[in-house]
């Protein structure tokens, strides 16, 4: 699988997971096709990969992926950016063209996801 994790995006992921689980855990991330910018996406913190997911390990990052998520995600940059108005992830895919649709936050072919959609098991 190619995804590149950025190191902004890595130190994000490390934090959600050292404060969700412990170091042992997994950073779940759920991509889906939608939406003018071309993907939606949620993330949990597991002890263990769901059912049909892969692990993807990126500098001792352990990324669970299920099937779906692994096929959008295939050559996409994932970054993250803390800005005052706006924190999240984005998804960067070289291949994704503009929608047609005006985003003053987002470039044609980068995905935005705020924090504020985090998913969390209990």
């Amino acid at each position: 699988m190619n995804v590149t994790i950025t190191p902004s995006a890595e130190k994000f992921m490390r934090r959600m997971i050292r404060f969700n689980g412990g170091e042992t855990f997994g950073f779940r991330l759920m991509v889906t096709a939608g939406g003018c910018s071309g993907l939606a996406s949620e993330f949990t913190v597991e002890a263990t990969p769901l059912p049909g997911d892969s692990v993807v390990e990126s500098n001792g990052i352990k990324l669970f992926l299920p099937a779906e998520s692994r096929l959008l995600l295939e050559g996409v940059t994932i970054d993250f950016s803390d800005a005052l108005m706006s924190s999240g992830l984005s998804f960067i895919d070289p291949k994704a063209g503009s929608c047609g649709c005006s985003s003053a936050s987002a470039a044609p072919g980068v995905t935005t996801i705020d924090v504020f959609s985090i998913g969390h098991k209990h």
